[in-house]
């Protein structure tokens, strides 16, 4: 099945961003572009934006004139839907209701050519549904922009439960063609990059409402230790407090309340206050001129230890032990026991497992880091009961190493681990459900939020049972089915012969 050829003209129904930008990347990839909107006078201004556009690109020179004055002639507004007739692949970027896209599409069937590709821009509702009332199903298809279209890469090809699969290969074949980076996916609620986000989110917010750390220090550790671009605080801000949240509630409510994806209470109040983000001057955080920038926790200066002893194999923390060596701290390693760090004064260092510090004595938790190397900051979690010298060691181990620490709650899983556990989990379960492959969703979690690894590049970093036990320590202290590890999840622990699990060890501490 091939792409659609440039001769052929694309057209675009609605003139706002969305439809705009996807004008212009059709395009800009050779076809004629026809805009539409109900309201004319919008689609001509729409047409004007994208020929502005075009300009602009010729003035800074990324378009010869005379190409860029070809491209701008390319395109024009169309004064009724009939004008539609010609195209080849019409893509709908209207309101997000269901019935006003059903009615169009219903019109729209009624003037294409047989051939013709109905595609919708949805980000939410269902390519199912919205293509139950054509007589032709087959060729109705989900081609999933991310905003701005002209400027990120990625599109989800959205396949429901009567598309042909020549039809959405024809499209894949096509937006490959355009210069975009294209992902296959079947009509899940949220496709893949909004189903598999969701932790992002809801770890972060969980952390808060558990009192384990406040927004500021919860997204310098996922930025500084997780090695994610922004914060989950700081971007929905941006987003806008009530369109994530609308976007969590509706996945939510597709999956049947699943507890997976239960939103946030503190941001359905956030929502009931008003403060929706930098729209309205105030969020998780305030804007405006006179608005301090909040700051994470940070831990004061301690005396690292001199010397440490690492028990067993740290797994995912392996590295420490060559940076502790580097910074000056004498190192001396058994194999038996672990896994965790011995400090000077009998207390252990633990990375973050889905246990709590308070089931042990002496215990003091440290989170997972995309590279311990790399990472400017580091969170800590200790209870009451962990002893002074121990926390203060651990800080100042860190502190040595070169990162900032910032000490939260005894929250089980911390930040980032429970936030990469969760996202595993979930890519393993869509991945056995055929919503999609893998390597598809690493491309779009990557490509679409800007995720430093995909779920299973982290996964295949981590190790096998890694996820799996710590979910499963963190279902036993937080129970009600949202972090129980997935089927597939448990079944990935028997690749290669093993078992989910199966180098679980629990010889760290004692039982408090």
């Amino acid at each position: 099945m091939t792409a659609i050829e440039r001769s052929r003209t694309v057209a675009v129904v609605g003139a706002g961003t969305m439809g705009q930008g996807i004008a212009q990347v059709a395009l800009l990839a050779g076809h004629h572009v026809l805009i539409y909107d109900i309201d004319a006078a919008l689609a001509a201004d729409g047409v004007g934006i994208v020929q502005d556009r075009v300009e602009r690109m010729a003035a800074k020179g990324r378009l010869d004139p005379a190409e860029a004055e070809e491209t701008a002639r390319r395109i024009t507004a169309a004064g009724a839907l009939e004008d539609l007739a010609g195209a080849a692949l019409v893509i709908e970027a209207v309101v997000e209701n269901v019935g006003i896209k059903q009615t169009l599409f219903a019109a729209l069937e009624e003037v294409v050519a047989p051939d013709a590709l109905l595609a919708t821009n949805t980000s939410s509702l269902s390519v199912t549904e919205l293509a139950a009332g054509l007589a032709h199903p087959g060729r109705f298809l989900g081609l999933h922009f991310f905003n701005p279209a002209p400027l990120l890469p990625l599109v989800e090809v959205v396949s429901g439960s009567a598309t042909d699969p020549a039809a959405a290969e024809r499209a894949y074949r096509t937006v490959l063609g355009w210069g975009k980076t294209p992902v296959r996916c079947a009509d899940t609620p949220g496709f893949i990059v909004n189903r598999i986000a969701r932790p992002f989110y809801a770890e972060a917010f969980a952390v808060y409402e558990e009192q384990g750390a406040d927004p500021a220090t919860i997204d310098a550790v996922l930025r500084e230790s997780g090695g994610f671009k922004m914060g989950p605080f700081a971007l929905t801000d941006l987003i806008g407090q009530d369109v994530n949240e609308a976007v969590t509630r509706s996945v939510w409510e597709s999956f049947f309340r699943s507890p997976k994806f239960t939103p946030s209470l503190a941001q359905r109040r956030l929502v009931q206050s008003g403060r929706l983000g930098r729209k309205s001057g105030h969020g998780w955080y305030p804007y405006g001129p006179d608005a301090a920038a909040a700051q994470p926790h940070t831990a004061g200066p301690e005396e690292a230890p001199d010397k440490v002893t690492v028990v067993g194999d740290l797994g995912p923390a392996a590295e420490l032990a060559d940076l502790l060596e580097e910074a000056g701290i004498a190192v001396t390693s058994t194999a038996h026991g672990g896994p965790y760090i011995q400090l000077p004064g009998e207390g252990q260092l633990v990375l973050a497992d889905g246990k709590t510090s308070v089931e042990f004595t002496d215990v003091v938790y440290f989170d997972l880091a995309l590279d311990y190397r790399g990472a400017t900051r580091i969170a800590l979690s200790a209870s009451a009961d962990t002893g002074e010298r121990t926390l203060s060691e651990a800080i100042g181990l860190f502190q040595k190493l070169g990162k900032q620490v910032s000490v939260i709650g005894d929250v089980p899983g911390m930040i980032v681990a429970r936030t990469v556990a969760m996202l595993i989990d979930l890519t393993a379960d869509a991945v056995a459900r055929g919503v999609a492959s893998a390597e598809d969703i690493d491309t779009a979690m990557r490509l679409g939020v800007n995720y430093p690894l995909g779920p299973s590049e982290w996964h295949g970093r981590l190790g096998r049972d890694w996820a799996y036990d710590l979910l499963h320590h963190l279902d036993e202290r937080c129970p009600g089915g949202r972090y129980a590890p997935s089927l597939a999840l448990f079944k990935l622990g028997y690749e290669d012969g093993g078992e989910p699990g199966g180098d679980d060890q629990d010889d760290t501490g004692d039982d408090a």
